[in-house]
């Protein structure tokens, strides 16, 4: 009897245990739910931007198109806000715009950190990685030796190669790493862009050596051999040189020009047009082993004119029928990157751009505007009406503006003062792009912003001047919480800014200094965030 009564007890004692025990498995699993929804609502965190969950993000890296996904690697540091060991994080996206992070792609070892780098398809198979039926994908990056850096060696930097069979989702590092040794003892030899160069049938790359871009061919993206220099007295001398990209490009016409972008440190008293780094670009021929820069040398071109957009470049891979060539940058620079008040998280890339060439009195240019896809972002809709705009006004939307795609068109004629966009919140803070007449230029004016004090200079404006005349000022905007891009004239002139207000802006308004200028009317349209 007492051992039936025992048994009794035990059954009771179990089952309350195991009903106890059942809400708070409930409430653990709605609380790493929720974990996993609220990270995006941090304070200063972009809504349509990419940025990682967590810690610190650099350079875009290994963009590759694959079997309808587009790649998105970037450098990372798993464990802090600021710069440290660097790894490639990892998002997939199916149309540029919507991201899935995945799991960290590649980790340091013996041989260094994971600097930024490459990938491609590797459509016939000429690595022997995978198979013509099963192409693998392979990334190519630097190795950067930490501890040959602070014994004060100069070959610190290497290039290393990875492949991946399984649609980029796991990587083998190839074991005849180092495949281009550091054998001149360059310090700063880093950032390869690789692509398959049809008409001389061999692999290229294009790499950084602090002051110049170095071409190298390959047959098997393992053994590599040196082709040629570019860079001596061209453009901007900024220093150090990184992260080039070299693609071609034709136009309507169906002139075909090549272009190299190179992105400029800041480490000489030189700087990008508004300070700290920028990107700068060459336009001219190449033969498969050299770049001939067709504009003088003394000429240097922006792809942006604002301070945050840097180490931009483009996917590998992109079908033939899509036919674009498309750009992603980090949207930040050196000067303040790793003291911005953000919390969790550090930095996010620029909106996707086409890249596209067109012809203007001073030679071949590129014309950079949003990819088409942004528009399925688009919510409420609010069209602003044709008239002569005397005073600043405030724009009546039922949306937010800090997320939002601003089209408007001026026409300056009559204008004396700046004109343009302005977004503003109840503590007196702003952000205004305008253009001036005079200067015959845009600005962005983010001196009464928010924050600054993190970085004296922050709270500056930043201006980029036409070389170019035209009857209308055009202006394609886009509103984050934290940033804002300019898509000047049709896509001739870029600025990328950030921006840190104490609270978000709540109203959108005409701005104009002082006079009249005639408002030839546009749109602004709501943008829903990419994380909901």
């Amino acid at each position: 009897m007492n051992l039936h009564r025992i048994l009794i007890i035990a059954i009771i004692f179990t089952i309350f245990i195991s009903c106890k025990n059942e809400p708070q498995t409930t409430q653990n699993q709605e609380e790493v739910t929720t974990s996993n929804v609220v990270w995006h609502e941090e304070e200063h965190r972009p809504q349509f931007h990419f940025s990682p969950k967590e810690n610190w993000m650099n350079d875009p890296n290994g963009m590759v198109y694959y079997e309808g996904e587009y790649h998105l690697f970037y450098q990372y540091h798993p464990e802090s806000t600021i710069w440290g060991p660097m790894h490639w994080g990892h998002a997939i996206s199916t149309d540029l715009v919507h991201w899935e992070h995945l799991p960290i792609a590649l980790e340091p070892d013996e041989l260094g950190y994971i600097f930024s780098g490459s990938a491609v398809v590797d459509w016939n198979n000429t690595t022997g990685f995978g198979t013509k039926e099963k192409p693998p994908l392979v990334a190519m990056f630097t190795y950067h030796n930490m501890e040959g850096e602070k014994n004060g060696e100069h070959n610190f930097q290497t290039q290393g190669l990875a492949y991946s069979t399984d649609k980029g989702r796991t990587w083998t590092k190839y074991e005849g790493n180092p495949v281009i040794p550091n054998t001149e003892n360059i310090h700063d030899f880093r950032d390869p862009k690789v692509f398959w160069h049809q008409d001389s049938e061999k692999w290229v790359m294009a790499l950084a050596a602090f002051d110049k871009i170095k071409i190298y061919t390959s047959d098997d993206l393992k053994s590599w051999t040196f082709a040629s220099d570019f860079g001596e007295g061209h453009g901007s001398q900024a220093r150090p040189w990184e992260c080039p990209d070299l693609f071609q490009l034709t136009d309507e016409n169906g002139v075909s020009k090549w272009v190299l972008l190179v992105s400029i440190g800041d480490r000489t008293e030189l700087t990008a047009p508004n300070g700290g780094t920028g990107t700068q670009y060459f336009i001219g021929s190449f033969d498969g082993k050299t770049f001939v820069n067709e504009n003088p040398k003394e000429t240097t071109l922006w792809l942006d004119y604002g301070t945050d957009n840097y180490a931009g470049v483009t996917w590998s891979d992109v079908p033939e029928e899509d036919g674009r060539r498309l750009f992603i940058g980090w949207m930040s620079n050196w000067k303040y990157a790793q003291i911005v008040p953000t919390k969790n998280w550090r930095s996010a890339m620029t909106l996707p751009r086409q890249l596209a060439l067109g012809k203007t009195d001073q030679g071949y240019r590129l014309v950079i505007n949003p990819i088409k896809e942004l528009t399925k972002l688009r919510g409420k809709n609010v069209s602003l009406g044709v008239g002569e705009l005397g005073a600043t006004q405030v724009i009546d939307m039922e949306f937010k503006p800090t997320l939002s795609e601003v089209i408007v068109e001026f026409d300056p004629t009559k204008a004396t003062h700046p004109f343009g966009i302005e977004l503003r919140n109840g503590r007196g803070e702003y952000i205004r792009v305008t253009f001036d007449k005079k200067f015959n230029g845009f600005f962005v004016d983010r001196t009464g912003s928010g924050k600054g004090d993190f970085y004296p200079a922050f709270r500056t404006t930043h201006a980029a001047q036409r070389s170019y005349n035209s009857d209308n000022v055009k202006m394609h905007l886009f509103f984050d919480k934290s940033s804002v891009e300019l898509f000047a004239d049709d896509g001739q002139i870029n600025m990328t800014e950030t921006f840190f207000p104490n609270e978000d802006f709540t109203e959108m308004a005409l701005y104009i200094e002082n006079g009249v200028v005639d408002f030839k009317g546009g749109q602004v349209h709501e943008l829903k965030s990419i994380w909901n």
